[in-house]
């Protein structure tokens, strides 16, 4: 039963919330020591100021959580879309990996939706590859709109967004009131530490500290190591952007820093990579050889960076001193980690062919025949939940990977009752281990995905899914429990089947095979014409087996040893094959219209 949307979205996902506040702790508890040292002259209330600066920040953070997971929720399915569509060469790849990640906030679904195509065969890793460098554009989109100076709607925005999300009925509306609100949260954060940092224009171990950030390297380490923590490059960039516009920092600090975040979102890649399949891997390496080759590239070159973008940057020559520093850096500083990304992107993008060599060189391909002990799914990414439309395609493409396996099993049972031994009877059904594993995976899966907020749609694709990866466990149980056993009782009998019952059993399933995997296509693609195929073969099926029976009931009279107990073997093998083809049709059947499956 799918369960309810909290009656406050805002609070749902506590764990994170939590994190968050222990972080913010951390941080106050960090600098307790400095407040203590204060010298008792300063008029500076320490603990107003800590309050003010941790609590924009959460807010900061919080509304950039909101409005990611509103924008995915929204805009996810018909980005992914446009992902599969216009990825066909490195250029395409990277203009549309910039538009996607600028409109749905993340790189990293931007990263784990690549992944997939390649997995599914719809990308090359090479193509892949412009799509990654283009990600890193469209992150910047945030620290654009950061730099606009529209604090003073942003409680306008959060009453705007709040009343949509609470008081509309309309899914899509309550969404795009979750995104308003969550943009309303970032300007009023970024609002609140303004405030809060003003008294320290004033004091100087304040302002030598910041001083110590016009050295690159100190500023690229603080920047990496706060992106790390928070997980966000956007939301590194967008605090620098906020102390520009007190005037703590100057554009080349501000640009330093802005490198240390683009290295520091990689930590997150390469630890959201540990344990996934080597295309992910691959996937977070590039990411990060782009990223620090990227800052490597342009450290030497800041000064010059940071000419460029004042030459067509607003000026304000009106004002001087910390007052001009705090109206034009903000807008500098956006501008050069646009152009930072845009120029990386413009070198790198011609090298996609070696850099793919040379990632596929540190992770290679795993050598045929070597199976991890624990059989882990390919495609489920917990990163995707909150947008259930991309969390249940995954689902379908595992429900591929598990259907691989399933067919190999099938394929391998004919041979193995017919004239096998009992090894290879044993390692068919040590193979529904790995078949069972992955059965417990999707529905754990599915399971997640039902305690999102979906559509009425969604719900239903959530259990005919549910369905067809039930149906497709089935089957290796049938093979499992079932076929193996008709193996062993061959053996065990010393029977031996003739040639023309082979036959007859061999065509049969051959039949019941071209159903399986015509189904598993079904369900993995949402192929229409495959399920329609599997749903025709009912009486191409029933032909067969009533020919069998009837081969096998004049087989009966046939003066061979051992004639009764091989009629009764090969009788119970042709009804656990239709049994096979029942549940082939009733994958199939979760793809095909109702009102057509009812007639089927």
């Amino acid at each position: 039963m799918m369960q309810s949307r909290p009656p406050f979205p805002l609070f749902a996902r506590v764990p994170r919330a939590n994190w968050l506040l222990a972080v913010l702790l951390m941080g106050a508890a960090a600098t307790w020591p400095a407040w203590a040292a204060v010298d008792p002259g300063q008029a500076i209330d320490w603990g107003t100021m800590a309050m003010g600066l941790f609590g924009g920040l959460a807010l900061f953070l919080f509304g950039m959580d909101q409005m990611a997971d509103a924008l995915k929720a929204v805009a996810g399915e018909r980005m992914k879309d446009i992902l599969a569509r216009l990825t066909t060469n490195r250029f395409m790849g990277a203009v549309t990996g910039a538009f996607v990640t600028a409109v749905i906030q993340s790189s990293s679904v931007t990263t784990v939706l690549v992944v997939g195509f390649i997995s599914a065969g719809l990308l090359s890793f090479a193509q892949s590859i412009g799509v990654i460098m283009g990600a890193n554009i469209g992150t910047t989109i945030t620290a654009q709109i950061v730099a606009f100076k529209v604090t003073k709607a942003a409680l306008l925005m959060i009453g705007v967004g709040f009343l949509m999300l609470f008081a509309s009925k309309k899914e899509r509306t309550r969404q795009y009131g979750a995104m308003i609100m969550g943009l309303g949260m970032i300007f009023f954060g970024m609002s609140v530490m303004s405030d809060a940092m003003k008294p320290l224009r004033s004091y100087q171990p304040f302002l030598d500290l910041m001083a110590t950030m016009e050295n690159p390297l100190i500023g690229i380490l603080v920047a990496a190591s706060f992106t790390a923590l928070v997980q966000s490059s956007s939301a590194t960039t967008g605090v620098v952007i906020v102390m520009a516009s007190q005037g703590f920092i100057t554009l080349p600090s501000g640009i330093a820093l802005a490198f240390g975040a683009n290295i520091g979102t990689c930590v997150t890649a390469l630890l959201a990579s540990i344990g996934k399949p080597r295309e992910a891997v691959r996937a977070a390496l590039v990411h990060t050889l782009f990223n620090v080759a990227g800052v490597l590239l342009w450290l030497g070159l800041i000064p010059q960076l940071a000419a460029l973008v004042q030459w067509f940057s607003p000026t304000h020559p009106e004002l001087a001193g910390t007052a001009r520093l705090a109206a034009e850096a903000p807008r500098q500083i956006a501008n050069a980690h646009t152009v930072f990304n845009v120029a990386n992107t413009l070198i790198f993008i011609w090298l996609t062919g070696p850099i793919a060599r040379f990632i596929e060189w540190l992770v290679p391909d795993r050598p045929l025949g070597e199976e991890p002990l624990i059989i882990r799914a390919r495609y489920l990414d917990d990163d995707l939940l909150a947008t259930p439309s991309l969390a249940l395609d995954r689902v379908r493409l595992e429900v591929l990977h598990m259907g691989e396996r399933v067919q190999d099993m099938l394929a391998r049972i004919m041979p193995a009752i017919l004239s096998g031994n009992r090894e290879t009877l044993q390692e068919i059904e040590r193979m529904d281990d790995a078949v069972d594993n992955l059965h417990a995976q999707i529905i754990t899966y599915l399971g997640k995905v039902s305690r999102q907020s979906l559509t009425e749609a969604q719900t239903g694709e959530l259990i005919r899914l549910m369905e067809a990866v039930n149906d497709l466990e089935n089957i290796g149980d049938v093979i499992e429990t079932n076929l193996i056993v008709l193996g062993n009782e061959r053996i065990e009998a010393g029977v031996s089947i003739s040639a023309p019952t082979r036959e007859v059993l061999t065509n049969f399933h051959l039949a019941v095979t071209r159903s399986v995997e015509a189904a598993v296509q079904a369900v993995a693609q949402r192929n229409d014409l495959a399920a329609r195929t599997v749903t025709s073969m009912k009486q191409e099926i029933s032909r067969i087996a009533d020919s069998a029976a009837v081969h096998q009931a004049r087989r009966l009279v046939a003066e061979e040893p051992n004639r009764i107990p091989a009629y009764t073997i090969e009788i119970d093998i042709i009804e656990k094959l239709k049994r096979i083809y029942y549940f082939a049709k009733r994958m199939a059947k979760t793809v095909v219209p109702p009102d057509a499956a009812e007639v089927l």
